[in-house]
C-alpha cells in the first residue's frame, strides 16, 4: 500500500480538507505497519524463493556426492543441523512479521528431511537397496520402492511444519514427496521395470487427484494453500498428459479440448496458473497443426509467430478482464454448482 500512497499524497488530502491536520501522519504510520496485501509480489520475494531453490539444490543434488565420502554419521549431523538452523531462522522471521522469508525457509527445512531419513536408514542397516543404488541424488531421478520411508517422513514433517509456520509454499515439498510416493507405490502395482508410459499415466491421474483435493481446499482455509497445490497438481497432470504419445488426430484434438478446459477453469476460479498451462497446451496443438499444413513452407515460422502473439494477446486480455469474465461465467452457473465452487479470493 505504501508503494502507491506516500506522505505527499496524504499532505494534499489535508490541504483539500479530506483529512484533519495530524491524521495524515497517523494514517501513514498505520499503513506502514500493515503486511503486504494477499497476492502481492515484490522483488524481495523473488530473492527469497531463488535463495530457497539454491539451498534445496545444494542439499538435494550438488553436495551429496561429496558428502557421501565423509560417512553417514556426518551426513546425518549436517543435515539435522541444517533443519534445526533453518527452522529457527524461520520462526525468528515469523516473529518479526516476515511471513514470506519464514515460509520459504520452512519449506527448505522440510525438503531436507529425506536426506536425514536416508542417513538414518543407512546407519541403522535398514536401507533396503544395494550399494549400487545408494546415491541419495537418485531419489530425484529414479523410481524405487526403497524411497517410501523418506517420502512418508517428508509428508509428515511438512504437515507438522504447517502447524508451526502456516505458509502455503510448504505445500510444495509435501506435494513433490506425494508425487514421488505415487510413482514408487505404482511400481509395486505395475511391477518392474516401470516404463515411461506407465509413469506418464500415474503422473496424470495423481495430478488430477491433487487438483480435485485443492479444489475442495480452495477458499476454505485462512492461507491460500491452493495456490501452490494447483501449481503442483497442474505440473503433474499437464506434464503426464503432454508426454503421452498419440497417433490419432482425435486424441490430439482431445488434448486441445482438455487444455481449453483448463483455460475455462482459470476464468471460473480466477486462477491464472490454469490459463498458463492451458494456453501452452493449445499453443502446442496449434503449432502441430501449422506444422502439418506448412511443414515445407516458408510461412511456418510466420504462423508460429502469430500463434505466439495470439497467446500473449490472450493473456493480456484475460489479465484486463479477469474479474468481469469470472463473474459472468459464475452468474450463468446453477446455484448448486456455485455453492460447491470455492469463494473468489482478493
Amino acid at each position: 500500500m505504501t508503494d502507491r500512497i506516500d506522505a505527499k499524497d496524504l499532505a494534499r488530502a489535508v490541504q483539500a480538507g479530506i483529512l484533519q491536520p495530524g491524521q495524515d501522519q497517523a494514517l501513514l504510520a498505520f499503513l506502514r505497519q500493515q503486511p503486504p496485501a494477499r497476492g502481492s509480489f515484490q522483488l524481495a520475494h523473488v530473492a527469497f524463493y531463488f535463495g530457497a531453490l539454491l539451498i534445496m539444490g545444494a542439499m538435494g543434488w550438488l553436495l551429496t556426492e561429496a558428502w557421501m565420502t565423509i560417512g553417514d554419521g556426518a551426513l546425518l549431523a549436517i543435515a539435522t543441523l541444517y533443519i534445526v538452523l533453518l527452522t529457527s531462522f524461520a520462526l525468528n522471521l515469523q516473529g518479526r512479521k516476515q511471513p514470506v522469508a519464514a515460509g520459504v525457509l520452512a519449506a527448505v527445512a522440510v525438503s531436507i528431511v529425506p536426506l536425514v531419513v536416508f542417513a538414518i536408514e543407512r546407519l541403522a542397516g535398514w536401507w533396503p537397496l544395494d550399494d549400487a543404488q545408494a546415491d541419495y541424488h537418485q531419489y530425484y531421478t529414479y523410481v524405487q520402492g526403497g524411497w517410501l520411508l523418506m517420502e512418508a517422513a517428508t509428508v509428515v514433517a511438512g504437515l507438522l511444519m504447517l502447524r508451526l509456520i502456516p505458509y502455503p509454499f510448504v505445500v510444495m515439498p509435501i506435494a513433490v514427496a506425494l508425487w514421488f510416493m505415487s510413482m514408487d507405490l505404482s511400481e509395486w502395482v505395475y511391477g518392474s521395470p516401470f516404463s515411461w508410459e506407465q509413469r506418464r499415466t500415474v503422473s496424470l491421474w495423481f495430478g488430477l487427484g491433487m487438483l480435485l483435493v485443492f479444489l475442495v481446499v480452495d477458499g476454505r482455509t485462512r492461507e491460500d494453500y491452493a495456490h501452490w497445490g494447483y501449481l503442483a497438481g497442474l505440473a503433474a497432470f499437464w506434464g503426464g498428459l503432454t508426454m503421452m504419445e498419440s497417433d490419432s488426430e482425435l486424441g490430439k484434438a482431445l488434448y486441445c479440448l482438455i487444455n481449453l478446459g483448463l483455460m475455462g477453469m482459470a476464468v471460473l476460479l480466477r486462477r491464472p496458473v490454469f490459463m498458463v498451462f492451458g494456453a501452452l497446451g493449445v499453443a502446442a496443438y496449434l503449432g502441430y497443426l501449422s506444422y502439418e499444413v506448412f511443414a515445407e513452407s516458408l510461412l511456418f515460422p510466420v504462423v508460429l509467430t502469430l500463434i505466439g502473439l495470439g497467446v500473449i494477446g490472450l493473456g493480456l486480455g484475460y489479465q484486463k478482464r479477469r474479474e468481469r469474465l469470472s463473474q459472468a461465467v459464475r452468474s450463468s452457473l446453477p446455484e448448486w454448482l456455485l455453492t460447491a465452487l470455492p469463494a473468489l479470493r482478493d
